[in-house]
């Protein structure tokens, strides 16, 4: 009989949501527990719940219980299984929901036969990346024009709580040209899993779509999994299917403060504010999953991170900033063209999107930065030029055209529309662009130098 199925009985200790149990060693004075494992505990009166062993101390291994260790008493047992936390993955997952420990939720066909893989396998060995190289379209012009979203990226929405960031996330997941969306919620409300879930049905894209979901009723420890299930699903997917996978996390602020809370349970020495001091390698650990496989899909991971305070130097947007490659500053329901950066949006812009990409990008974004001055000007009752007043009207029209969250348009007609704004405010000559691209592009019929009234 392995040694791994037997039931252990010696609970040395209970403290908060963990337990401490014995294990004798076996004969090589090594333990039969590896970190991670999971066991079931089983109490007196036989109810079962599972574990999972998140510290060992030669024979002392300590439990975090999932469902709390409310009922379990000194008398309880554990029986490990042998193998990590596992989720469920065939093509049978898609357009599914999944808790954090792995099992359905959504009243669907029973999946306790489909293949079963652990989570939380280490990230890609660097010969097999490939240099990201194309495009994924959302369709929101403040992404796709200016901070281009590249396959294999790992980027995050920093925002503040009353933000509609999860209105916009869901939004996202529905206009990416991705083969496979997978969605990881932690710590979501019900009205939040329920916005999720009913705009990715009434999109009609929920067939393509895998959701984990940890509400914030559930486990606290079911928190810590959600992503690592998310992110084992979507590396299959890629590497053995082919797919362009994009995975969607929120929030991972609510990730970290469970991270911290663990940490407390096990009497940690905390870091910086509370958090734990591996704060920086947990999270690199799971936004490395980004990849695009040399010898098949890819994985783009976009996240949300919540700024307590709008303060940006928290601990999580600190250190999630150095791991990540730019982020989307979301706020007072704009996308804020300044904070935010796509670090690998110069791998497609003008190479793999049309010619006068780069120059649109360039050319607004320097207008928009005047424009902001020419309105403390006016502010301050200074008197204005002719050519403040054109900054005015095109700060006004590029606010309500492309900083909007709620527009929704194609990347060509964005470059278009760039164009139009161009030239409803300016005259061909004060664009300092290419010539070549204003006499193809410029459009024909404007008279190019109309001034705000």
């Amino acid at each position: 009989m392995s040694q791994s199925l037997l039931k252990y009985t010696r609970v040395l200790e209970i403290v908060g949501d963990t337990i401490k149990v014995r294990v004798p060693l076996d004969g090589s004075a090594q333990a039969v527990v590896r970190f991670n494992d999971l066991a079931v505990i089983e109490t007196v009166d036989g109810h079962k719940t599972l574990a999972q062993a998140i510290f060992i101390d030669r024979d002392v291994v300590t439990l975090q219980v999932f469902s709390g260790t409310k009922g379990i008493s000194t008398e309880a047992t554990a029986t490990f299984l042998g193998h990590p936390m596992q989720t469920p993955y065939s093509a049978n997952i898609l357009g599914r929901v999944f808790d954090g420990a792995g099992e359905a939720i959504d009243g669907g066909p029973d999946l306790s036969a489909e293949p079963r893989i652990d989570i939380g396998g280490p990230t890609v060995n660097p010969v097999e990346r490939a240099v990201p190289n194309k495009m994924i379209r959302t369709d929101v012009p403040m992404i796709d024009v200016f901070n281009t979203l590249v396959e294999s990226q790992k980027i995050p929405i920093f925002s503040v709580s009353g933000e509609p960031f999860n209105t916009f996330l869901s939004r996202i997941g529905i206009q990416a040209d991705a083969d496979v969306v997978v969605f990881g919620g932690l710590g979501l409300i019900f009205d939040d899993y329920y916005t999720f879930r009913t705009s990715f049905e009434d999109a009609g894209v929920f067939s393509r779509t895998v959701m984990f979901v940890n509400q914030a009723m559930d486990p606290l420890v079911e928190r810590l999994l959600v992503p690592d299930m998310a992110l084992a699903v979507a590396e299959k997917f890629a590497v053995e299917e082919g797919k362009r996978v994009l995975v969607l996390l929120t929030d991972m602020t609510a990730y970290a403060d469970a991270m911290k809370e663990v940490g407390i349970s096990q009497e940690r020495v905390p870091s910086q504010r509370g958090y734990m001091g591996d704060l920086y390698s947990q999270l690199a650990r799971r936004y490395e999953k980004a990849c695009d496989y040399a010898k098949g899909g890819s994985v783009t991971v976009l996240t949300v991170t919540t700024m307590p305070g709008n303060d940006v130097t928290h601990p999580v947007p600190d250190n999630t900033g150095y791991i990540t490659e730019g982020q989307i500053y979301l706020h007072s329901g704009v996308i804020d063209p300044f904070g935010s950066l796509s670090r690998l949006k110069q791998n497609v812009i003008g190479k793999t999107t049309r010619e006068d990409h780069g120059q649109i990008m360039n050319t607004m974004i320097r207008f928009y930065s005047e424009s902001r001055d020419a309105a403390q000007k006016q502010a301050m009752a200074f008197d204005l030029s002719d050519y403040d007043h054109q900054l005015l009207k095109f700060g006004a029209l590029f606010r309500a055209r492309f900083m909007d969250i709620n527009v929704s348009i194609p990347l060509e007609e964005a470059l278009d529309l760039g164009w139009k704004t161009l030239a409803e405010c300016f005259a061909p000559g004060q664009l300092l662009m290419k010539q070549a691209l204003i006499d193809k592009y410029f459009p024909k019929d404007a008279d190019g130098t109309v001034a705000a009234e």
